[in-house]
């Protein structure tokens, strides 16, 4: 048995051979080490042994029967010599025989043959022990040769003698006083050695079966190598072909001994991975490094297997490759319990399935596409089985017949999802129009007076989709053509009746248009003398209105001396005050006129728009200060802003006026700036009285005014707001206006941040002309 357990884990350990050693006793397997050492020395050992226990043994008789003989000597000596003495001691003087005087000697002493004579002073034997024996005969011709015997007697000794039948005996004789003559003690060997032949014969009966037996164990030993042999040829056949299926089919042996912590991989499963083996064995933390952290982890398993939850594992997770790339694997387990404790394994298989991985994702994402595409197009779409079963169908075949989720379950059969389907008319059959065999097509009016045109066709599986476009607008298109073509047949005499009407017509319509362009050149040159106009007359008003201010402020400060009354410095400030709200408007009849001739240039260069701002609201800072307003700027900081800064500046001096103006005091007004992709946004916002919503359009255009408070009426030339958006859009920008009456208003100056192109230039141009 231990040779067939040893055959067994040898076939074992050549058809996976890390497996085994992970499992079995190290002694057990060095003993397989020298097993083809063990099958020569057997034998050799087997023959030796039976060679020296025969010889042993053969001694050992020798020397026993020896023994036995000089024993047996001994014994008869000492009897002699007792009944010897014992006779002389009891015999009286003058006694008679005693045929009974052999009587003392114990019957323990007769044994194995042996037996006593006793003779009278003639030499005949009178008694003996066992009785009977010899009885009236001589002791001579009792005993055969007996010379030296009976001649010598005590003084013989115990010496070998033939009996008269032939047997050697050994014999022993005492002189007695009269009346008895001597005694003598007589055993044949053979019945002397009786003792030793059956011990002898038990020897050799030991011997021979001992010698059976390890015949016997030997020739089993040798059987059962063979056997192993066999066996091995048959596993290493085994191996090679589980070896070449595991490498082809991509997979790998798990041995996991969840007791100690330790993994058994097969020679495959590194194949697999592209890792060499540097142990037998892998500790649980090396294995749980390489599976992927969003998979799950082994501790999690170890817990469910411990606490007895699962005794089966079939899952799918990655594991990192040598290379760095996570390889999908599918691992197939069972928990075992094997050895004496009892410990718990986790034995299975793990198959490389990340090209079925990569397949099901392309299969998910076609599946996914293809759904997506059917719900994208605009037709009713639904696919039948070979079995008039419902495979799927977009939301537009839903909706059109108003089916719930429940009835456009896959699966469903056609007879149950018709009763749930709108009935319709079939009206006109297409089915010549498709050229298919087992296909048709035809339009069917719905209850709704709606109209559909249903493609049906079979697929190559036995089943068939239908496709259902709705044509009502086409059906009410044609209505509408014959409708037209029968006006338009009606409508044909009229046009030949009105032809040489609307070839007069044509005429008046070409003079018409003759004399639209003289007066429109006609009033492009006047708006151009007016625009000159303009241009001239605010310089020509400018030079004497530069004279007022300047006197003005002589006056008023007392240059050349005091003008004698208080009322004059006043007068002089009003009069200052005037001319500086005068000179105010022409410089923006002068603005508006060159923007609107044309004449303004943009000097564009970069600059911080965070410092544009600042300075834009230094300049009314003190006359936000005097109404008690609050201003506030929340600029972005280094943000580089390309446009002209003369035309910026007025910008967002005009909104900043207007935002001053039309706040009352206690107010706010706020500037924020955003930058949206390639622009700059800049934000006014005030907390003043706002602009009703119908005065919202007219702002912006030039010398238009909008009364905010009737008891306060407005001042200015009505042109701050339409030179800001003229000004943004020569920039390639724009101005927007939002407000509400009582709350504020916010008004958007957009900016680009790199210069605009000489089109877009072009085209702000053209628009403020129109």
């Amino acid at each position: 048995m231990a040779r067939s357990f040893a055959a067994i884990a040898s076939v074992r350990a050549h058809s996976i051979p890390g497996l085994v050693r992970s499992l079995a006793n190290p002694a057990y397997l060095k003993l397989l080490d020298i097993e083809p050492w063990l099958r020569r020395i057997v034998p050799v050992m087997v023959a030796v042994f039976v060679v020296a226990l025969g010889s042993i043994s053969y001694m050992n008789a020798a020397s026993t029967r020896d023994e036995t003989l000089v024993d047996a000597v001994g014994d008869m000596d000492i009897l002699a010599s007792y009944a010897a003495s014992e006779l002389a001691r009891t015999v009286a003087p003058n006694e008679t025989f005693d045929p009974r005087a052999l009587g003392f000697i114990p019957s323990h002493a007769i044994h194995d043959g042996r037996y006593v004579l006793l003779t009278r002073t003639d030499g005949m034997v009178g008694a003996s022990l066992p009785s009977g024996l010899h009885a009236r005969s001589s002791l001579v011709n009792a005993l055969g040769e007996t010379q030296p015997l009976t001649t010598f007697a005590d003084k013989a000794g115990v010496i070998v003698i033939t009996l008269p039948s032939g047997a050697k005996a050994l014999a022993t004789v005492r002189d007695l006083p009269a009346p008895y003559g001597q005694v003598a003690v007589v055993q044949p060997v053979s019945q002397a050695l009786a003792g030793w032949r059956s011990r002898t014969t038990s020897t050799l009966i030991l011997l021979g079966a001992a010698t059976f037996v390890l015949t016997a164990i030997s020739t089993a030993y040798f059987w059962q190598a063979w056997r192993a042999r066999q066996a091995d040829a048959i596993c290493d056949k085994f191996r090679r072909r589980l070896d070449t299926a595991l490498s082809r089919g991509r997979c790998g042996l798990w041995d996991w001994d969840i007791a100690r912590g330790t993994l058994y991989w097969s020679d495959s499963m590194y194949e697999m991975l592209g890792y060499d083996r540097d142990s037998e064995l892998m500790s649980f933390g090396e294995v749980n490094r390489l599976v992927h952290p969003d998979d799950g982890d082994l501790f999690s398993l170890a817990d469910q297997l411990a606490s007895r939850e699962a005794t089966t594992v079939d899952h799918a997770f990655r594991v990192r490759a040598a290379d760095g790339e996570w390889v999908w694997v599918r691992a197939r387990a069972e928990l075992v319990r094997d050895g004496e404790n009892r410990d718990p394994h986790l034995i299975g298989i793990a198959i490389d399935i990340s090209e079925q991985h990569r397949l099901a994702q392309r299969s998910a994402t076609a599946d996914m596409r293809l759904r997506d595409a059917i719900e994208t197009i605009s037709e009713a779409f639904v696919l039948w089985d070979d079995s008039n079963k419902l495979v799927m169908c977009n939301s537009k075949f839903q909706k059109l017949h108003n089916l719930s989720a429940e009835d456009i379950n896959a699966g469903t059969p056609y007879e149950t999802l018709a009763a749930a389907l709108t009935p319709s008319v079939v009206q006109h059959r297409l089915d010549g129009r498709l050229g298919e065999a087992g296909a048709r097509s035809y339009e069917a009016q719905l209850p709704d007076a709606r109209w559909l045109q249903i493609n049906e066709r079979r697929t190559k599986d036995g089943g068939y989709v239908s496709v259902g476009t709705d044509i009502t607008l086409l059906k009410q298109q044609e209505e509408r053509l014959l409708d037209s073509e029968r006006k338009l047949t009606a409508s044909v005499a009229d046009l030949k009746r009105s032809r040489q009407t609307l070839e007069m017509q044509a005429q008046q319509l070409a003079d018409l248009a003759e004399r639209y362009l003289e007066q429109k050149a006609e009033a492009e040159g006047a708006n151009r003398a007016k625009s000159e106009f303009l241009a001239k007359m605010s310089h020509e008003l400018r030079t004497p209105l530069n004279a007022i201010l300047g006197f003005s402020e002589v006056m008023e400060a007392g240059i050349f001396g005091s003008l004698g009354c208080a009322k004059y410095t006043d007068y002089c400030r009003d009069i200052r005050k005037s001319g500086e709200y005068l000179l105010g408007l022409i410089a923006d009849i002068l603005d508006m006129a060159e923007i609107e001739a044309g004449r303004v240039r943009m000097n564009r260069e970069p600059m911080q728009a965070e410092d544009a701002i600042a300075s834009a609201i230094d300049g009314i800072a003190s006359v936000a200060h005097s109404r008690g307003l609050t201003v506030t700027a929340e600029a972005m900081p280094d943000t580089v802003l390309h446009a002209d800064r003369r035309a910026l500046d007025k910008m967002l001096g005009h909104l900043l006026s207007n935002a001053v103006k039309f706040t009352p005091e206690g107010g706010k007004v706020m500037v924020r700036t955003r930058r949206i992709g390639g622009s700059l946004n800049i934000y006014v916002e005030d907390t003043g009285v706002g602009i009703p919503k119908d005065a919202l359009p007219k702002l912006a255009r030039p010398f238009a005014w909008v009364d905010m408070d009737a008891s306060k009426p407005t001042d200015g030339s009505g042109l701050g707001l339409a030179i800001a958006r003229s000004l943004a859009e020569l920039h390639g920008g724009g101005l927007r206006i939002r407000s509400c009456e009582g709350t504020g208003t916010i008004v958007l100056l957009h900016l680009p941040l790199k210069p605009p192109t000489g089109l877009e230039i072009a085209s702000a141009r053209a628009g403020m002309r129109h």
